[in-house]
């Protein structure tokens, strides 16, 4: 007999009627007269009641044995149920215990637990009901990810983990070297990377967005969607140092069509996350650390009318604002989640763009405008978080581009592959990246990034 998903029986698609279901359970109640086993499989924010006579030969045998966390199969008549709450019960007619879970030390029981004690046991997090619902809902992003990008002829692009370009010119990537650190080759004071592996120095990635560039620059709409890496000293509840990053990259397109496709885009993944996983966004909503607003948050986010505000009067808004900022606001700064939530949550009360930047607070591959002292960059910024996304018209121009890298103090070299994309058939072309696990925190609610990806990597921690 087929086995069969808890959630196809909540939402209807398994007819009344014998079925076998398998998981891992919750709740165990023994009564003279009837027993309950509340079962999950981690399809569904609800479990499946069983009800059982303890007479029945196959659940006597091991009811002794059946515990929080222990793993069953069982086999039995699919019910309406006339208990409150709930629709369906399996009538059990042959129980197996699968696997054991050992009262005494399993260390998650029927009980809540913080999620600072979960992120101690992440081999196990995931049977809890947040970090199941939070990882059902990264599945449910992912695959809209993807959709939106195939339905628009869009080419999905591997692109490298190793790599020897620094996309952004930080030199913040971890090293990928076969080297003996005990006995390093010099030169002139300094490890020789022609006699490592790959004969030059070579790292983690950071980003994605250059290679995809080479391709837009040929196939026109390509999109990357793969881990990226950052040895940033950061231990914050915002920073990761594996994380995944989704850029697109687009041929023949300027500033004005990098914001459009971004904003459809955004409202397309969240409509759909709103459309496919209702029972999850629900229930975190409801934990004590939601304000309680997630559902409307993300609604009204879908619904918005997209503002588009200089840079410049950005910053004008902000010192017109009368607000103490914790970051004085300054023409040539970078805006702060602080400065951004003020614009979005209290200005333009919605979803906002803010557009030329000034170069010296942005990436070298981002195009100068004509007024010598701005790029035509953007970020999206939404209610409640701040930026978004973050992207850019990329510079096609030859020797604008080497002049920003001169300015930047760039190894041309090092970019040869890069700068003969601007030699050879130019266009101009444009792009964007969204953080996934920054947009995974924004559409569940969860305040700290290493509970929104199954096994995170940061300052001190790379286990399992």
């Amino acid at each position: 007999m087929n086995q069969v998903r808890i959630r196809e029986i909540h939402t209807g698609r398994q007819p009344l009627g014998e079925c076998r279901v398998s998981g891992w359970v919750r709740t165990h109640r023994q009564s003279k007269n009837v027993s309950f086993i509340e079962l999950t499989d981690g399809s569904s924010m609800r479990g499946l009641q069983l009800v059982i006579d303890p007479s029945l030969s196959s659940y006597a045998a091991v009811a002794a044995r059946i515990s929080t966390g222990c793993a069953l199969s069982v086999k039995g008549n699919l019910q309406q149920s006339p208990a409150k709450g709930q629709c369906f019960e399996l009538h059990v007619q042959e129980l197996q215990l699968v696997g054991e879970a050992d009262p005494e030390k399993y260390p998650l029981q029927k009980k809540g637990h913080s999620l600072e004690f979960l992120r101690e046991l992440l081999h196990l997090r995931p049977r809890s009901n947040t970090i199941g619902a939070v990882t059902r809902i990264r599945s449910a992003a992912a695959m809209a990810v993807h959709r939106f990008f195939q339905d628009r002829g869009f080419v999905y692009l591997h692109t490298p983990i190793i790599t020897t370009a620094d996309c952004e010119g930080a030199g913040e990537m971890f090293k990928v070297t076969t080297l003996d650190a005990a006995n390093l080759p010099l030169v002139e004071g300094k490890p020789d990377y022609s006699q490592d592996f790959f004969g030059a120095e070579a790292g983690l990635t950071v980003s994605g967005q250059l290679e995809a560039e080479s391709y837009a620059c040929a196939l026109s709409n390509v999109y990357t969607f793969g881990p990226t890496f950052r040895a940033e000293n950061s231990n914050t509840t915002r920073h990761l140092a594996e994380f995944w990053m989704i850029e697109p990259e687009m041929a023949f397109c300027d500033l004005q069509g990098d914001m459009e496709v971004a904003q459809a885009f955004l409202v397309a993944i969240i409509k759909e996350i709103l459309e496919r996983c209702g029972e999850e966004l629900e229930f975190l909503e409801q934990r004590e650390w939601s304000d309680k607003k997630l559902v409307a948050t993300l609604s009204s986010v879908v619904a918005s009318r997209f503002e588009v505000m200089d840079y410049k009067e950005a910053v004008a808004v902000l010192e017109q604002s009368g607000r103490s900022f914790e970051f004085p606001v300054r023409w040539g700064m970078d805006l702060q989640a602080e400065h951004e939530r003020y614009l979005t949550d209290e200005y333009v009360k919605g979803p906002l763009f803010v557009i030329n930047y000034p170069k010296e607070i942005k990436a070298f591959y981002m195009r100068l405008n004509d007024d010598q002292q701005s790029v035509s960059a953007m970020d999206l910024l939404v209610p409640r978080l701040g930026e978004i996304i973050g992207g850019s018209q990329r510079e096609e121009r030859h020797d604008v581009l080497l002049q920003r890298m001169r300015e930047m103090g760039l190894k041309e070299e090092d970019y040869w592959w890069y700068l003969d994309l601007r030699r050879y058939g130019t266009v101009p072309h444009a792009g964007f990246g969204l953080g996934f696990e920054r947009f995974l925190m924004y559409v569940t609610d969860m305040h700290n990034i290493r509970d929104v990806i199954p096994f995170p990597r940061y300052p001190g921690y790379a286990r399992f």
